[in-house]
């Protein structure tokens, strides 16, 4: 099938960053689906450690200055654009000052959690969906990969499920073995909380950790995917233990895998 819209969300691609095995994921995946006729975007936070000049990142002023609520405040975005070279692939950088400025990705110097991350996610989830919805441009699935995009499966169940923009959008999750020990805060719920969504619908996050974040997606994607079935034990009971409501399917990044991802894209929308 051509042309379907896929629009891919992650912490990060090559080559403009890559700290864990997303990036190379995210860097092959859409150019693969690109050559078999499917229209991608691609979009990723601007974390400090991207060098901004080397990459030849860009702003893009008329998507730029929608304000962000998170919790009580709301935040300006910028959004940036590079090319990957040797492809005809764009990447759209999510940024904000307060965020992502800093040269590091989610753990400081002395390996400390930062503990905003959680604004930072839930400030990227937002801010993938109202950029995209500026774009004018609908996709037809929305591939979230790791913690950080998990809340967008839910925010296109509940509050924009009347958009015009995410009335036909599948979701699909993938997940990865990026787990953190870090508790978030007793104000985590509310600071996710969005038009048509209720405490109720917010039950995985009471615990305000990794897990959480991974059953809300998981629970609100119409597909998830294990990156790796090789990951550690404890990792695999995790997603086992999250797997009794929703099938969950292994699909490694080996020589075939972009043929399965190809297939499971036209399963949804068919």
């Amino acid at each position: 099938m051509e042309n379907i819209r896929i629009l891919y969300a992650a912490s990060e691609i090559n080559p403009f960053l890559e700290t864990t095995e997303v990036a190379e994921f995210v860097r092959r995946l859409p150019q693969a689906m690109q050559e078999r006729g499917m229209e991608i975007r691609i979009l990723v936070p601007r974390f400090g450690l991207i060098n901004e000049r080397k990459n030849r990142l860009h702003e893009v002023v008329r998507l730029s200055g929608i304000n962000i609520a998170v919790g009580d405040e709301e935040k300006p975005l910028i959004l940036k654009v590079a090319s990957i070279p040797n492809a005809k692939l764009q990447v759209y950088f999510i940024d904000n000052e307060d965020y992502f400025y800093r040269k590091s990705v989610f753990f400081d110097k002395e390996d400390n959690f930062f503990e905003d991350n959680d604004e930072r996610a839930i400030f990227f989830c937002k801010g993938v969906l109202e950029t995209v919805k500026k774009l004018g441009w609908s996709p037809d699935i929305i591939h979230c990969n790791d913690w950080i995009t998990s809340l967008i499966p839910l925010y296109i169940k509940t509050t924009y499920k009347n958009d015009p923009t995410y009335q036909n959008s599948k979701t699909v999750f993938t997940v990865y073995n990026n787990r953190f020990a870090h508790k978030f805060g007793d104000d985590l719920i509310e600071k996710v909380k969005m038009i048509d969504i209720d405490d109720k619908m917010l039950d995985p996050l009471k615990t305000a950790d990794y897990d959480g974040f991974i059953k809300l997606g998981m629970q609100y994607a119409d597909s998830v995917i294990n990156a790796n079935e090789e990951n550690s034990d404890s990792f695999n009971q995790l997603i086992a233990d999250l797997s009794d409501d929703k099938k969950t399917e292994t699909i490694e990044s080996g020589e075939n895998f972009e043929d399965l991802y190809y297939n499971l894209y036209n399963e949804l929308i068919g």
